[in-house]
């Protein structure tokens, strides 16, 4: 019992430091996301259309299977949510940018996003949507703290506003003496996008709750099922534990 509890443990370990290894480390933000907050997903799905399906595709997605799953009439979605021309409602989420003149225009074609909250994580997605900075440097003239010379623009920026990094500083008390102490470098945004920091911070949160939909459609329905599934091992754990003593009980 013991060398099994052991594995147990040994393998729970691997995975949790793998899965951590995956994520990059700690992120200056968390998101707190609802999967079951319908309004939320809606508003991320129209960001995502406007703002990212341009570049990014979910090209294994369905548009008719995400208007169903969030409450979005199939009609109104065909109408507001689909801009690339003969595309039906059961066609997958695909745009119009060829590939190649992608790689050449970003120096990489840019990633299909279907798993990307899988893959990254909904914190990684929503700590990356809130770091973008000015960085004259950089081709698209930004950059980013969660992904450093990231190759695309700030698609968000009319949104969110013109965001510089700047370094804090605090006066503190050190060995009897007042002193300018680095509290590290935060992004300010310069208050001329549409939406104010609060709003933008929704906006944030609603594209990656959208985005975690997208990569596992069926994740309430699994976690349901994760419940019943680990109550019925338990029922029977109990009459295979009670069974075992009857069998036994007259062993000696």
């Amino acid at each position: 019992m013991k060398k099994l509890l052991y594995t147990f443990g040994l393998f729970v370990g691997l995975v949790s430091s793998t899965a951590f290894a995956a994520g990059g480390g700690a992120l200056p933000y968390q998101a707190d996301i609802d999967q079951t907050d319908k309004a939320s997903l809606q508003r991320g799905a129209k960001l995502f259309m406007n703002y990212c399906l341009g570049c990014h595709q979910m090209q294994y997605q369905r548009y008719e299977r995400t208007f169903n799953d969030l409450g979005i009439p199939l009609n109104v979605g065909l109408d507001n949510l689909i801009f690339t021309k003969d595309t039906k409602v059961g066609s997958h989420i695909k745009n119009a940018m060829p590939a190649k003149d992608a790689a050449k225009w970003f120096g990489a074609a840019p990633p299909d996003l279907t798993l990307e909250a899988r893959l990254r994580g909904p914190d990684w997605i929503y700590s990356y949507l809130k770091s973008f900075y000015v960085d004259p440097s950089r081709p698209f003239g930004v950059n980013n703290t969660v992904f450093k010379d990231v190759g695309m623009p700030h698609v968000l920026q009319e949104l969110q506003g013109i965001p510089h990094k700047e370094e804090h500083f605090e006066e503190q008390l050190i060995d009897g003496q007042l002193q300018r102490v680095s509290l590290g470098e935060k992004i300010v945004v310069d208050g001329s996008g549409e939406l104010s920091v609060d709003e933008y911070d929704r906006a944030a949160l609603d594209i990656t709750n959208f985005m975690v939909y997208v990569g596992e459609p069926m994740i309430l329905e699994r976690e349901s099922l994760g419940w019943k599934a680990l109550l019925y091992c338990l029922i029977f754990f109990v009459l295979a534990v009670l069974l075992k003593k009857e069998f036994w009980k007259d062993v000696k």
